[in-house]
């Protein structure tokens, strides 16, 4: 029991912590278009994430899957930039995008999966099983990202209801300001060797 709560640990600080910016953001350009109403959707979307980055990760600690971290630390920004851009050309088509956001949570997060995989193979290598680790640690990734959901969520509401921001401009200004956040983080950690 103290191993899963410790990798449980782990996910939740995975996706809370000051270092998890990109996954953060990642998360905010992904349910920037939905509300309050569509917490279903969002549920849904969210575990599609989870599920991508747990199989890269079982993958990857198993040896199975392995890509330079460099290029990994790279394509997860890509990730970023590419939804938040997907965001803005299809603003006005939301359920479109909506639909559109599920495959790029499960396909984007197989990558962001690979983003910790270099820890979790040290951490769990002296593991005889890996299930016990990885259900720990995608139910803390699983209750983090509804964390910065709800906290998403919250901030859209506010605004819209007191501010009375229109739904479009928040899917523009959050997308607009993500996917310059991400070029940013992707030019810094653009892989100049290998």
């Amino acid at each position: 029991m103290t191993d899963l709560l410790l990798y449980l640990q782990l996910g939740w600080e995975h996706i809370i912590s000051f270092d998890a910016l990109d996954h953060q953001l990642f998360v905010l350009v992904l349910v920037a278009v939905y509300s309050f109403r569509e917490y279903k959707k969002i549920l849904w979307l969210v575990t599609a994430f989870t599920i991508g980055h747990s199989l890269t990760l079982a993958l990857s600690i198993l040896d199975i899957v392995r890509i330079p971290a460099n290029w990994v630390e790279f394509l997860i920004p890509l990730t970023i930039f590419i939804t938040a851009l997907d965001n803005l050309l299809m603003r006005n088509r939301q359920q479109n995008l909506m639909r559109m956001n599920y495959y790029l949570a499960l396909f984007f997060g197989l990558i962001h999966g690979m983003g910790f995989a270099n820890t979790a193979r040290m951490m769990m290598a002296a593991e005889q099983n890996i299930a016990v680790p990885l259900l720990g640690f995608n139910i803390g990734l699983e209750l983090g990202q509804i964390a910065v959901v709800s906290l998403i969520l919250l901030t859209e509401f506010l605004l819209m209801r007191f501010l009375k921001i229109r739904k479009v401009y928040w899917i523009v200004f959050t997308s607009a300001l993500t996917l310059i956040i991400a070029f940013v983080i992707g030019v810094q950690r653009f892989p100049v060797h290998t």
